[in-house]
């Protein structure tokens, strides 16, 4: 018994030591990364590349990181994408998903890097020398050069994106971290297989500061990291209520009578738009100050194409298609999934009335909110749009005063005056005692204000907090979980159908899982560099070709 015993271990010992040549595998890697086909039998001692090829290596890990970046902060900026497709629209104009090719951009490249990094890991993990194409080498700083590039136009002309970024972190970094640690973890075996092989002590000194760094930097992640999801249960709010941005502009044209009735149906609590006064004093919705985007002007008025909306009058506003641009442009990429009635009816939508707009609020109990443009100077309007828009919502729909959000801030003491049971909304984030001193009860603010601490502030003296415009599920959560009283969205029938928040974990439950992650990976790093110091210590005092390859200890294979 006790010699069958003896066997095993010495045959288990003996499997250990043996370094096994995987050739079709090990050639297959060696041939996509460096178009080495052919092994070669000698196999110089050394480490594990040359320095061109390790700074060659070096450029790989920093595309690699960056690539990463920029997949990242395009992927996490996708609420936004609408409003930058139709920031080129303004700027080209034409339209033209750019959101989308960039995204594919960012794949491609963060997809190609990948495959790099995964191919010369193997290559380390099977003893290998790095020798890498120069056709990769290129395709390297391409790829390197366009997220540079990319990263630095993004950030200036949608310099936002990256508080979008850190608050996606509320949701996405408990994960980024236990993925980030496993990375770590899986990287010990070559990292660990190199250390020790490798003779020079300073290479193998900055290799394992490297690494020590960025993976107790891992470790210790969790203790910056706050999220409002990660609470106490019972804590949890009601979920916001749905206000729909110009409607529900992913089922129809924005700003149209549909499009609100389409809000309605998906379960908004309110309505959002943008109010223009014609020139003859009918006060109408249209965002933009021109009516190129969202009209066919271009074909009724085609020498008036860059007039400003408030220069017409209401009868040559109804003259306009307001619906035929929604099915050309497909501007959120769903106008396929609408039936044949409602890509008729909405291919034959209108400009829409601010009476209408009230009349549907009015009829089905929804809180109103919006922008009011000034008209222009020599407009009839321009000094008494705030009154003339007041006439509307007083005596010229059937709206109560108390559904209306007030939301312009010029002349409010008088409009405070003129009607009391307006709801008073400030758009900015002013002290307590200014907000209180105008009546507000409500701030309406961009979602990147978004903060647990002063939400928490605010509704301690009965203002509640709307933000805009939240679409992705993701923000969404990291809103309710905020405390957030409601949210402006392109998505109410995406976000409507939402149950609970995307993550959401008790403190106690958090610190178990970091401590667990953590202590896992710290036992297996301990485990694969014992057993890798063990082993090159035992093939030094062995010999024959059983156990150890002939020719040292790296190999390297000859260009074809």
């Amino acid at each position: 018994m006790a010699s069958t015993v003896s066997q095993w271990f010495r045959s288990l010992r003996v499997k250990l030591l043996q370094r096994y040549e995987h050739q079709p595998f090990v050639s297959c890697l060696a041939g996509l990364y460096g178009c080495q086909w052919r092994h070669n039998k000698s196999r110089p001692e050394g480490s594990c590349c040359n320095k061109l090829e390790g700074a060659s290596f070096a450029v790989l890990v920093a595309a690699f990181c960056l690539t990463l970046l920029f997949l990242y902060f395009w992927g996490q900026a996708k609420n936004d994408y609408n409003d930058f497709d139709w920031f080129n629209f303004g700027n080209l104009g034409f339209w033209f998903p750019w959101s989308v090719v960039l995204l594919a951009v960012a794949v491609v490249f963060f997809t190609y890097v990948t495959v790099l990094v995964l191919l010369a890991v193997c290559l380390l993990s099977e003893g290998q020398k790095l020798y890498l194409h120069w056709s990769h080498k290129i395709g390297i700083l391409v790829s390197l050069t366009v997220s540079v590039i990319a990263m630095a136009v993004l950030s200036n002309l949608w310099s936002k994106e990256w508080r979008t970024l850190l608050l996606s972190f509320q949701i996405t970094a408990p994960f980024l971290h236990v993925g980030g640690v496993l990375l770590m973890t899986s990287l010990a075996w070559p990292v660990a297989l190199h250390f020790f092989r490798m003779k020079s002590r300073v290479r193998r000194g900055l290799m394992m500061t490297v690494y020590l760094t960025v993976l107790l930097s891992l470790y210790l992640v969790p203790l910056g990291l706050y999220s409002p999801c990660i609470k106490e249960k019972g804590t949890l709010g009601p979920a916001p209520a749905l206000i729909g941005h110009r409607g529900a502009p992913m089922l129809a044209p924005e700003n149209t009578l549909m499009s609100f009735e389409k809000a309605v149906e998906a379960g908004c609590d309110g309505l959002e738009t943008d109010v223009t006064i014609s020139f003859d004093g009918v006060p109408f919705l249209m965002h933009d100050y021109t009516l190129q985007r969202t009209t066919n002007i271009h074909e009724v008025f085609p020498n008036r194409t860059n007039t400003p909306a408030a220069r017409f009058t209401w009868n040559e506003l109804e003259s306009l298609n307001a619906g035929d641009w929604f099915l050309s442009h497909n501007p959120f990429g769903t106008a396929g999934s609408l039936d044949a009635d409602d890509r008729q009816r909405a291919g034959n939508q209108s400009v829409c009335s601010l009476q209408a707009f009230l009349q549907l609020a009015a009829q089905t109990g929804k809180l109103v909110i919006f922008d009011l443009y000034r008209p222009p100077r020599d407009h009839p309007f321009r000094d008494t749009w705030i009154q003339r828009t007041l006439e509307v919502i007083q005596n010229e729909s059937s709206i109560h005063s108390s559904q209306v959000l007030w939301l312009p801030s010029n002349l409010r003491a008088l409009v405070q005056e003129l009607d009391p049971e307006l709801q008073q909304t400030s758009g900015s984030r002013l002290p307590l005692e200014e907000l209180q001193s105008n009546h507000i009860v409500k701030l309406n603010l961009d979602y990147t204000s978004m903060s647990a601490e002063l939400i928490r502030e605010y509704a301690a003296v009965n203002i509640t907090t709307n933000l805009y415009v939240i679409s992705q599920p993701w923000l969404y959560s990291v809103a309710w979980c905020a405390g957030v009283h409601s949210v402006t969205t392109n998505a109410p029938q995406l976000l409507s159908t939402i149950s609970s928040p995307l993550f959401i974990m008790s403190p106690d439950e958090y610190k178990l899982m970091w401590i667990l992650t953590d202590l896992m990976s710290f036992v297996l790093i301990l485990l694969i560099f014992f057993f890798h110091r063990w082993r090159e210590r035992e093939l030094a005092f062995c010999t024959g070709s059983r156990i150890k390859m002939e020719g040292g200890t790296y190999s390297k294979f000859k260009k074809v």
